[in-house]
């Protein structure tokens, strides 16, 4: 049986272990930041509340299976609101990379940002290839004139196999760190 065949009955088995009691709950662990920082066309980034597909802002995590179906457990959950967590997480990562003031709205301070970000997100969940898939848009809209700029992602970021959903947690860390790069390099310049 190849990798791609066991996986997804390996994570089903994973995700369906904790059908018992109370739910399991998973936190997204921190992906370190590395690198030289990278500039920023402006010095405060306003950041919309990340808009998630219906699925993916559930408290459930999901995992797409060979037959394109989604399948999640109540018993196994995150351990924060996906919106609300991704939101603060890609604010806090294009802080550290790009050294601007980026913060969640609504804006906690009286001058205005310098840009708004607004993320729509298409896709965020486990698949049957062992990947953690993140996709979707970006736009950022300068606050005086200039040039608007926006752009699409598709991210896969490898699950450690055996690892469960601790590991989709994992990944999903990774992804939205990695995005967070992709945004402050393209869309922020």
């Amino acid at each position: 049986m190849t990798h791609a065949r066991l996986f997804p009955a390996a994570l089903l088995a994973a995700l369906l272990a904790g059908c018992s009691g109370s739910p399991a709950l998973y936190t997204v662990p921190e992906a370190p930041v590395a690198g030289p920082r990278l500039p920023s066309a402006y010095r405060t980034v306003a950041l919309r509340e990340v808009a998630l597909p219906a699925y993916a802002a559930s408290g459930e995590i999901h995992f797409r299976g060979l037959d394109g179906a989604l399948t999640s457990s109540p018993d196994v959950l995150w351990a924060d609101d996906p919106t609300r967590a991704i939101t603060g997480d890609l604010a806090r990562y294009l802080g550290q990379m790009t050294g601007a003031t980026v913060a969640a709205e609504p804006w906690p301070f009286f001058d205005r940002a310098q840009a708004t970000l607004e993320l729509r997100v298409s896709d965020m969940l486990a698949e049957a290839d062992g990947r953690f898939r993140l996709a979707g848009q970006y736009f950022v809209a300068p606050e005086h004139g200039g040039r608007g700029r926006s752009g699409s992602f598709a991210l896969a970021i490898p699950i450690a196999s055996g690892a469960g959903p601790a590991a989709i947690a994992a990944a999903r860390g990774q992804a939205v760190r990695d995005l967070a790069t992709l945004i402050a390099r393209e869309g922020l310049r």
